[in-house]
């Protein structure tokens, strides 16, 4: 562990500590957990959280890019809620990580025309 991401606390936290952290349904139901994070190169604004989501042992798991807005925190799940159940999830913009897959500003309009949701990305 560096030292930058042992020192962080409060509202902060290392990038590092993200990945992995646990996303629930309103309803406490586990969705997936965030796999990586896009941050804007110019703001430095974290814009979408790309969540696992899916599959049996690692198989036809699928990554959803969840605009970062819709995340909230809550320190007695240590993880993130989203106002959204499974069926929600199926029919999002989606990807699989074998795929060719090119992350372009109009499929950045599409997850946030899916989710209602403007980033900064826009």
């Amino acid at each position: 562990m560096t030292e930058v991401t042992s020192i962080t606390s409060g509202t902060l936290i290392a990038a590092d500590k993200v990945q992995g952290t646990n996303v629930y349904n309103r309803a406490g139901d586990k969705l997936g957990s965030v796999d990586d994070i896009m941050i804007d190169k110019v703001s430095g604004h974290a814009i979408y959280a790309v969540m696992s989501f899916g599959g049996f042992l690692g198989m036809d798991k699928k990554y959803h890019p969840l605009p970062w807005a819709t995340l909230k925190y809550d320190s007695q799940k240590s993880g993130y809620v989203v106002n959204l159940d499974k069926k929600q999830l199926e029919g999002a913009p989606n990807y699989d990580r074998d795929s060719e897959f090119k992350w372009t500003p109009d499929y950045g309009r599409k997850v946030d025309s899916y989710y209602k949701t403007p980033s900064y990305y826009n």
